[in-house]
């Protein structure tokens, strides 16, 4: 799944972007939920923080749609941080009055919606609908997975009011094509959206404030799996 998220990033970047495919060392295989969610961060933050002390990019995407761990790893990098849900959103925004996201499992309603709401774009969500796929099985059933995702969007249509669709996981980034000339339709994809503004963000030369809720946390002693990635004083 993370190289399919590559392909995806890698397809609408220009020649002269590179792009770092990773995962954490450690964490949940996949992330369904507040649970999930919790335990996928401090990998997460580890691996952010890691490439920042080596300087080795411009932007950071987060390829999880619950935008886990997203406000933590501002406040440890300086480059900027993009979500793939924040910038999923903001991208229908932009090209329909109102959009409907179709997830994975019903478990992972809630955080979306958490999120909807922190972003002030709620208002703008007709619905958050799950297609009850797991997100491990949008690899090994991708028939099953396109069908069920297929029938919610066409809900979403026809009961909705949304005139564009969000794609609620990374792992559905290769079918935002087909889905969109289906339905006729802006379908979005997050991973494809995040890393365009990544790239705009980058661009501008734009860093992430430190002069606020993102500024970088004090130095202090971290027990266990996360110490050796604690703030440096």
């Amino acid at each position: 799944m993370t190289q399919a998220i590559a392909a995806a990033a890698r397809a609408v970047v220009p020649a002269d972007v590179s792009i770092l495919a990773t995962q954490p060392d450690f964490g949940p295989a996949s992330i369904e939920g507040f649970y999930d969610g919790a335990f996928a961060v401090p990998g997460l933050l580890a691996r952010i923080s890691e490439a920042e002390r080596a300087g080795e990019v411009d932007a950071h995407l987060i390829a999880c749609f619950d935008d886990t761990g997203l406000e933590a790893a501002r406040c440890i990098a300086r480059s900027p941080v993009i979500g793939i849900g924040e910038a999923a959103f903001h991208a229908a925004s932009m090209v329909g009055t109102r959009f409907s996201v179709v997830t994975t499992l019903s478990r992972s309603i809630p955080v979306i919606r958490d999120n909807l709401t922190r972003y002030g774009l709620a208002a703008r969500c007709g619905r958050v609908r799950a297609s009850e796929m797991p997100v491990l099985s949008l690899e090994t059933d991708k028939a099953q997975a396109e069908a069920r995702i297929g029938r919610e969007i066409e809900s979403a249509l026809a009961n909705d009011g949304a005139d564009c669709i969000v794609l609620g996981c990374a792992g559905m980034a290769d079918l935002a094509g087909r889905l969109s000339q289906h339905f006729r339709v802006p379908v979005i994809d997050g991973v494809a959206a995040g890393v365009v503004f990544a790239i705009a963000l980058a661009r501008l030369g734009l860093k992430t404030s430190k002069a606020g809720g993102y500024a970088s946390p004090a130095a202090k002693d971290y027990v266990g799996l996360f110490s050796r990635f604690a703030p440096q004083a």
